[in-house]
């Protein structure tokens, strides 16, 4: 499945519109991965036991939205962006989003 930021795929025509599509994931850190990064935080830069766990959000997060767009029967999905919050200290939502449409390679 095509998936892309912009509103079109250059080499390609939408010719249907199948609608507004996410795909949503909620991750906690482990205790031993909070306790470990909070120490890390004490010396400054790159927390990286979160930066793996968001980067894996995200991959998941796109999964999700294939997904959902591949229910819809599209072919492909435009305008997909990213969205994140906290749920309390110790979670993290990504959500990722865009329309879901059907293309065709254009003559």
């Amino acid at each position: 499945m095509l998936v892309t930021t912009t509103e079109s795929i250059p080499g390609y025509r939408i010719t249907e519109v199948k609608g507004h599509v996410f795909g949503l994931v909620v991750r906690s850190r482990g205790l031993g991965g909070n306790l470990m990064a909070g120490l890390r935080s004490l010396g400054g830069g790159e927390i990286t036991e979160y930066t793996e766990m968001l980067e894996e959000a995200r991959r998941h997060a796109i999964d999700r939205l294939i997904k959902n767009a591949a229910l819809r029967n599209a072919n492909a999905i435009v305008m997909m962006r990213f969205d994140s919050s906290e749920i309390g200290q110790t979670m993290s939502e990504i959500v990722a989003y865009g329309t879901a449409v059907v293309v065709t390679p254009e003559p």
